[in-house]
């Protein structure tokens, strides 16, 4: 038996889903997540899957021929700021450019928003004289002494991790190579992050800001991976570990430890690739992705079928990262969003009871109320069954009197606090999508919502029903879909080099030169990763604006083999700026018909493609109604009424449930509210239309 394993470590619960390539069937499982050692969870979660399967933990592993993971480790560590003490080390007369922001606020209306908590504080950004031009030459040549003299300073403090970003080091890494041999001796238990290797590309802040969060995480990505590393290799895992990318891409531990920051967001690009997957092959190609799990509630946009990823103004938990990643837009929403009054009023999130201690029902201690605890309230949930595939099972001791602690000052029983927090914690949701939605133009009526996540279904409906959306899909592998995201990720290594030139203008024999080093690198990294360079395929981009844009817009000019530049000629210009106005009008709706665009930047994106866990697509015949296994008193807006209790397991092609209705399944619950219906189609999954 071969086997491929996906594994989405989330605040509360750490997901698996298991790929039978043989059968072609998935099995899905979760169990809490370890936050004092996540490794110690995933290993944890693989002995379950090796017992489901009857089979030892050395022999299933034996037989995994893949285990991809997305991780929240780097994200974790920007969240909660306890990446490593961070020391940068930039051009004299840069010194504040962190903290500067280009001018950036979230919310331009908010007099009171505070800035970010800066990663590097004034006092460990140091400077040193140098200069590199715009064209690479030597202005200023670097003082090292000036270099060693700032090592001591960072060294007293106590600094663990060094940035380093110099102007122009893109073009002429020279100073920035100098500067790391320098610190390596000066400060050898430090690691050290290069600009032009983490970013090389302008502009300066963006480089500067990516550098310093990649030296932030760094420790923290790369001590986790070695230990998961470590951990299954000594339970006999042979093969390499693959580790998801924010770009919606996967690649090897080797390749990420050389960047580390591409991997944040890299759990929830899982969810946005599994559902371009999914729903593609059920014909709906314009989703609304929508992730509710323990701690978060992640809204993202797959149009076409895609999800393509974004380089350059990347704001990820208020610092721009640079490097590509798959939009995801995130509010602190999950089960476990702690419920409390704040100055009179009832405040739901964004801070989360995690899975230690987790919600009061859990039984582990937890004494605030979450909006799980309010699920088991209305009767969405039950203690009479098991909870997360049968672990545990859930209970009321301390619910019931913390909701009437809630209620009390605001005049209102236990049971409609519990709903208060039901209905606020959905209008925040509804809130976001909204704002996602309208930043891109979209009206989301339009769309097909997939709901996915421990908690998505619950909410699922009630959200479609506020936009306008008359069709939600919910995978029947719902509870772990992120987890099987990531077996539908290919390998892939997306990079860039700057270069400025005007379209009429570009120099061709540099950007061959440039794309070949490009090509060069990426079939190295695959090739070191166990594919054949025949199975590489590469995408040729480039980023292109208008002179005095702030940002790039990037296209595909080619494809085919890495190295294959044959089509690369004088008339790449003429091509591009064609490519160019198309894209510009797709994304603003016009083009300056006055103006000649500029290339900024060259993209190199090469994959490989690797199998798919199946998505079967189309519908079954008429929808069958069925029976339900049981009652209880839910409430779903109208009060506690006795609803029907379907058991999702037992539920087959063509069978249906009109609302209001609960379905359980093993990981999740899925809330049929009055108005809508829900039919299994011919992979198993779940459709729920307005009737």
């Amino acid at each position: 038996m071969a086997y491929r394993v996906g594994i989405d470590i989330g605040g509360t619960f750490t997901d698996f889903a298991l790929l039978r390539e043989a059968e072609g069937d998935v099995r899905l499982y979760k169990n809490l997540t370890t936050p004092e050692d996540r490794s110690l969870g995933v290993m944890s979660g693989l002995a379950r899957l090796a017992e489901m399967e009857g089979r030892s933990l050395e022999a299933f592993l034996s037989e995994c021929d893949a285990i991809v993971h997305g991780t929240t480790v780097a994200d974790n560590a920007l969240i909660e700021m306890d990446g490593a003490l961070t020391g940068l080390i930039c051009t004299e007369g840069f010194r504040d450019e962190m903290e500067y922001r280009r001018g950036f606020k979230e919310s331009i209306w908010d007099p009171t928003l505070p800035p970010p908590p800066q990663i590097v504080p004034r006092r460990r950004r140091l400077t040193v004289p140098e200069r590199i031009m715009a064209d690479g030459s030597v202005h200023t040549p670097l003082d090292e002494q000036a270099v060693r003299d700032q090592c001591a300073k960072l060294r007293k403090q106590g600094v663990e991790s060094v940035a380093v970003s110099l102007l122009f080091s893109f073009l002429n890494p020279a100073h920035e190579l100098r500067v790391a041999e320098i610190v390596a001796g000066e400060m050898p238990d430090a690691r050290i992050s290069l600009s032009h290797k983490v970013l090389p590309r302008a502009p300066e802040y963006d480089r500067t800001s990516t550098t310093v969060v990649n030296a932030f995480v760094a420790a923290r990505v790369a001590d986790y991976l070695e230990r998961l590393v470590v951990r299954l290799r000594d339970a006999k895992y042979a093969n390499r570990l693959m580790v998801m990318q924010a770009s919606g891409g996967v690649m090897t531990v080797d390749y990420i430890e050389g960047a580390p920051v591409r991997v944040l967001a890299s759990g929830p690009a899982g969810g946005v690739v599994g559902s371009a997957h999914t729903g593609s092959a059920k014909g709906y190609r314009d989703l609304l992705c929508v992730d509710m799990g323990g701690t978060s509630y992640d809204m993202s946009l797959v149009q076409d079928g895609e999800a393509p990823p974004e380089a350059g103004w990347n704001m990820h938990h208020r610092y721009l990262v640079g490097v590509p990643m798959v939009k995801v837009e995130t509010l602190g929403a999950g089960g476990g969003s702690i419920v409390q009054l704040v100055a009179g009023a009832l405040r739901v999130g964004p801070e989360s009871a995690g899975s230690d201690p987790g919600p009061i029902c859990y039984g582990r201690g937890g004494t605030r109320p979450t909006v799980t605890d309010a699920l088991l309230m209305l009767g969405i949930l039950s203690d009479e069954a098991g909870f997360a595939g049968g672990d545990f099972r859930l209970t009321r001791d301390g619910v019931d009197r913390a909701f009437a602690d809630i209620g009390a000052p605001l005049g209102k029983s236990a049971e409609e606090a519990a709903f208060d927090a039901f209905r606020l914690v959905n209008a925040n949701m509804v809130d976001g999508i909204r704002r996602t939605t309208a930043s891109k133009g979209i009206d989301p009526a339009g769309l097909t919502m997939l709901a996915y996540g421990g908690n998505g279904p619950v909410f699922a409906a009630a959200q479609a029903q506020e936009l306008g959306i008359d069709r939600v899909l919910i995978p029947r592998a719902s509870p772990t879909f992120s987890a099987l995201g990531t077996l539908v990720a290919n390998p892939t290594v997306d990079e860039e080099r700057s270069i400025i030139a005007g379209v009429n203008a570009l120099p061709v024999g540099q950007m061959r030169d440039l794309w070949s080093q490009l090509s060069a690198r990426a079939a190295q990294h695959l090739t070191d990763a166990g594919f054949a360079r025949e199975q590489v395929q590469s995408a040729y981009q480039l980023n292109m604006r208008y002179p005095g844009q702030n940002f790039s817009l990037t296209f595909d000019v080619a494809q085919g083999a890495p190295g294959d530049l044959d089509w690369l000629d004088e008339g790449i210009g003429e091509r591009a700026l064609e490519l160019f106005n198309a894209r510009h009008i797709e994304e603003y709706g016009h083009i300056r018909d006055h103006e000649l665009p500029e290339v900024t930047g060259l993209r190199l994106t090469s994959h490989v493609a690797t199998p798919n866990p199946p998505a079967g697509g189309g519908r079954s015949a008429a929808p069958r109604h069925i029976e339900p296994r049981g009652r209880r008193m839910v409430n779903l807006g109208s009060g506690f009424a006795d609803t029907g209790i379907y058991d999702g397991a037992a539920m087959v092609a063509g069978d249906a449930v009109t609302g209001p209705a609960v379905i359980a399944e093993s990981f999740t619950t899925i809330v049929v509210y009055t108005g809508w219906r829900a039919s299994v189609d011919d992979a198993g999954d779940y459709i729920m239309e307005r009737v």
